[in-house]
């Protein structure tokens, strides 16, 4: 899909009171803003005008089946989109701003337009817990879509830097507020019959399941990675994908490729590498998690033949980083 606005003139401003006022007032004209959240950049649009939001699919080369999340700054605008069940309201008071997003009956005078929520009935909703995110949202005074800052399918941003290597051309403005906490999106919880794990993000499942008293339902495998209507963003097969071939939980290093190693130990055939970068060389699943999106990018432009993985525990973030380097090892046609 060609964006039809390539060839604009980005502006890149630094966070702050002037960078906010910016971003409000491109924001209520239908434009693009780039700002950073605690999981990763992302790019906002108005959520209730659909002009906005086409030009948002249109500038990522995003399908317009894959719905968006509504960021607002506070419970009070998400009570006015969506319908709080118990369980929903006592997640929202417990992790609320911060890195959980929960998919939610819309309500009956939701504004959010229709092409945000893919024509769902539910919506995807979070409050950012970064505080230039939220004094955007407070100056816009309205619910903001804002998915990942790159092309679709690409490795998500944590910088404005990645940002401007993706979109620069394709929209309005660049708030820079340097790199981002968390580093991977946030998580999904689907508050249906039972709430229900629909991503793995920056919320590490078992402080949800803490709160809950019991386990969060699962996805049916077969409808993981379901392209013909996901139920909430990131759900899609391939994913958060380098153009290099990725290889997962590797034992040893072959000539060509680039190492993305985890912890103290090396791997056989190291020096055979075109490049090495450690998710955390203490092991530390945090660290790694802030680090993924950004040395995987710079593992991209290495030139190698293919990124081999080192396994990550599958514990705590652990679970989000493989589930995002699994959809990037995704085979692309």
């Amino acid at each position: 899909m060609t964006p039809v606005n390539v060839g604009l003139k980005t502006q890149i401003l630094p966070a702050g009171e002037a960078a906010v006022a910016a971003a409000a007032r491109i924001l209520r004209a239908g434009g693009l803003v780039a700002f950073p959240t605690e999981t990763v950049y992302g790019l906002g649009a108005d959520a209730t005008n659909p002009a906005a939001i086409a030009r948002l699919y249109q500038a990522k080369g995003r399908p317009a089946f894959n719905p968006l999340i509504a960021h607002v700054g506070d419970i009070e605008a998400a009570q006015a989109i969506a319908r709080f069940d118990a369980s929903a309201a006592a997640l929202a008071a417990a992790f609320w701003p911060g890195p959980l997003t929960l998919v939610l009956p819309k309500t009956s005078d939701c504004p959010v337009a229709d092409l945000a929520t893919a024509g769902l009935e539910t919506i995807a909703i979070r409050i950012p817990a970064h505080a230039i995110a939220r004094d955007i949202l407070r100056a816009f005074g309205g619910p903001v879509v804002a998915p990942s800052a790159n092309l679709s399918g690409h490795v998500s941003p944590t910088t404005a830097a990645h940002v401007q290597a993706d979109l620069a051309g394709r929209i309005d403005l660049i708030v820079d507020g340097g790199p981002v906490e968390v580093g991977v999106e946030s998580t999904i919880v689907g508050c249906f019959e039972q709430p229900m794990l629909l991503r793995p993000g920056g919320l590490p499942r078992a402080d949800i399941e803490r709160l809950l008293g019991r386990a969060l339902a699962q996805l049916p495998e077969d409808a993981k990675g379901d392209t013909s209507q996901p139920l909430a963003p990131g759900m899609l097969a391939s994913h958060y994908a380098p153009h290099t071939r990725v290889r997962l939980d590797a034992r040893r290093v072959e000539a060509g490729e680039a190492l993305l190693a985890f912890g103290p130990d090396a791997l056989p055939g190291v020096d055979a590498g075109t490049a090495v970068m450690n998710l955390s060389l203490r092991g530390d699943l945090d660290e790694a998690a802030a680090n993924l999106f950004g040395y995987l990018r710079a593992l991209d432009a290495k030139g190698a033949r293919t990124i081999a993985v080192m396994a990550v525990p599958h514990h705590g973030l652990g679970e989000a980083i493989n589930d995002r380097l699994r959809r990037a090892a995704v085979e692309r046609e």
